[in-house]
């Protein structure tokens, strides 16, 4: 068979089990087709694409990003392969792969590539370098993939597709593996093995600790009163979120919430503080500053949960890390426990449990919850929403007045977060990725559904939003499934949005348009720059971009590809909207005009940005001296 039907083949027949469950591993091929993967893989999908559904993606990155929403919504035991041309089509899977591979989430790709033989050099859309002949655009995937392969030759296939599996199925190593196939090469003719094309089932074990790195976790912690743990990404794919709530009722510790860790357990439970860190809330950010122990489970410890290393300031801190990376678990020079999630805590649980171990918190868990609470109820209070009071004290003057004056606009940002919560089903699935969204959701969106909070916040990447919600309901197509967008996001990237109505599988999109990049524009004026090049305005006659804001009717964009679509730009329009757009029965989008500003802000924490000092600029250097301050008190390594 040619190389391009091996492929197909040999993904029709991939399965992975975990603790006995055995599923099918690849749902289908997404794919663009150009003319370097349209009569190779394209010829052998036509044919006899075997059980696996064929894709039609409007975006190869965006492709790539429902495929990484569907392996994570899946929790990693799914995958939809992705396949584009080569050169520009192929370019622009790359940052999807990078996504992957940032968040371990298993994304294969598939690129074209320029022959084999050379004899059409340069082809159509070929990149030539004159120092080297054999650097094509696929080589721009090696620095962001976990694995990377050029089949050059149709046997070649065998090892490179086993070598791919071996890291799409590996809990430690899953990211993006790119596999580059000459256009030629699809084409050419092999004698495949038949046993090559057999069921294999990649078996994804639980790696259990060393009985010595549990014993040394349990000293330590023992002699500590007041212990914190972490949960992050990894209890999720473990499914270890009830082991973890009962390790930590059984030893009264709190715990909190990464971005990936966020409705492993329900947001209710007396001892969930909730997010941590520089997107998280008062209640786990008070206790963490006042930790002594800090128990890291599945978490990579980015600088957004630790505060730049700067959050746990209790001279006497110390840290035990789980994780089935050994370098994740290194961290903070951190008590290391290399190990599933689930394994390693039963096992520590199982050595405090011996002496009879129990935390020393009294009232402080319930005293942080309860302030938090406090702080909910004012940031979602009709007293907030129509006060206009900015929680960025840095604006530009008048910018409320203009946004309302252009927009129509009357609705803070948090208010509606309130409102959305209570409007929409008890079990919708909410995904996100970029600006201030993620941070006013790490600290104030409420989950009682497993798993129903979906953001990719380790390579924050804007246009990830609206094709992972395609993706998350292309999992679970019996949960509504809700993309929560800003307006810069939303124009970088939206083409799958027709996808969608494609396939048939509604989402929603709720857009928060404030006429610009809100979030880094907030980071700007609050370093004391001025706002340059992050609202949404016009050149005016200076030759500066500070004209007027530029205003975008967003329903139209979404009525225009077939959609549903609600403009709100009051409490009332938004609640209506919401409640019509449940009845929809095809995708919906709603255009929410939300004020400037009206975002929640950091609790307790501080993160390092690279602000240079200005002799010039008191603002500035008023920053820069805080900047320094707080690097004083953070941890070098």
């Amino acid at each position: 068979m040619t190389a391009g039907q091996a492929i197909v083949k040999f993904l029709d027949n991939q399965y992975v089990s975990l603790d006995g469950t055995e599923q099918k591993f690849v749902d289908g091929i997404f794919t663009i087709f150009g003319h370097g993967i349209v009569v190779g893989l394209g010829q052998a999908l036509e044919e006899n694409p075997g059980s696996l559904k064929v894709y039609q993606g409007r975006n190869e990155q965006g492709m790539a990003h429902v495929a990484a929403g569907f392996a994570k919504q899946n929790n990693r035991r799914k995958i939809i392969a992705c396949a584009s041309s080569i050169g520009p089509g192929a370019a622009n899977m790359v940052t999807a792969v990078a996504d992957a591979t940032v968040n371990n989430v298993p994304l294969l790709v598939f690129t074209g590539d320029a022959f084999a033989t050379r004899q059409p050099d340069p082809v159509l859309q070929q990149l030539e370098q004159l120092h080297d002949m054999s650097i094509t655009t696929s080589d721009a995937f090696r620095p962001v993939s976990r694995y990377w392969d050029r089949v050059a030759r149709p046997e070649q296939l065998m090892s490179a597709l086993l070598n791919a599996m071996r890291v799409l199925t590996d809990p430690k190593d899953a990211g993006g593996v790119c596999i580059s196939i000459p256009q030629d090469v699809q084409g050419e003719r092999y004698d495949y093995p038949a046993d090559f094309f057999k069921k294999r089932v990649h078996r994804i074990s639980r790696a259990v600790p060393d009985a010595d790195e549990i014993s040394v976790a349990a000293e330590l912690i023992k002699t500590k009163k007041h212990p914190l743990v972490i949960l992050g990404g990894g209890v999720r794919y473990s499914e270890a979120g009830e082991v973890l709530v009962a390790f930590c009722e059984k030893f009264h510790i709190p715990y909190c919430e990464t971005q990936s860790g966020k409705s492993v357990t329900a947001t209710s439970h007396p001892l969930n503080m909730g997010g941590l860190g520089v997107t998280g809330n008062l209640s786990a950010n008070t206790i963490a500053r006042a930790s002594d122990m800090v128990i890291g489970v599945g978490t990579k410890l980015s600088d957004f949960t630790t505060g730049s290393k700067e959050l746990f300031s209790n001279p006497n801190v110390d840290f035990a890390m789980i994780n089935v990376s050994r370098f994740h678990a290194m961290k903070l020079d951190a008590v290391s426990v290399v190990g599933d999630a689930k394994a390693s805590l039963t096992l520590l649980s199982e050595e405090l449990g011996k002496a009879g171990y129990r935390s020393a918190y009294t009232t402080e868990v319930k005293d942080a919850k309860d302030a938090w609470e406090k702080e909910m109820q004012f940031l979602t209070s009709t007293e907030y929403n129509e006060s206009y009071k900015p929680l960025i004290s840095a604006m530009e003057p008048g910018v409320l007045e203009e946004f309302v004056k252009t927009t129509g606009g009357m609705i803070t940002q948090t208010a509606a977060l309130g409102t959305i919560r209570k409007h929409i089903e008890s079990n919708a699935i909410v995904v996100g990725a970029s600006g201030s969204l993620p941070g006013d959701l790490q600290r104030m969106w409420t989950t009682e559904e497993k798993d129903s909070y979906h953001m990719e916040y380790g390579y924050s990447c804007m246009g990830y939003e609206i094709a992972a919600t395609l993706g998350a309901k292309l999992a679970k197509p019996e949960q509504p499934c809700y993309a929560m967008v800003g307006d810069g996001a939303f124009m970088m990237m939206h083409s799958e949005m027709a996808t969608s109505l494609q396939e048939g599988k509604k989402i929603t999109v709720l857009l928060f348009d404030n006429c610009g990049f809100g979030c880094i524009n907030n980071l700007q004026m609050s370093n004391g720059i001025g706002s340059l090049a992050t609202m949404f305005r016009y050149r005016d006659e200076s030759g500066k971009q500070t004209g007027e804001l530029i205003p975008t009717d967003f329903a139209m964009i979404a009525r225009g590809y077939g959609m549903k679509a609600y403009t709100a730009k009051t409490m009332k329009e938004l609640e209506e909207a919401l409640e019509k757009a449940k009845n929809d029965e095809v995708s919906v989008l709603i255009d929410i005009k939300v004020l400037p500003k009206t975002m929640t802000d950091g609790y307790l924490s501080w993160w390092h940005v690279g602000l240079g000092d200005s002799k010039t600029n008191e603002a500035i250097h008023k920053c820069y001296e805080n900047r320094m301050e707080h690097l004083e008190k953070a941890r070098a390594y």
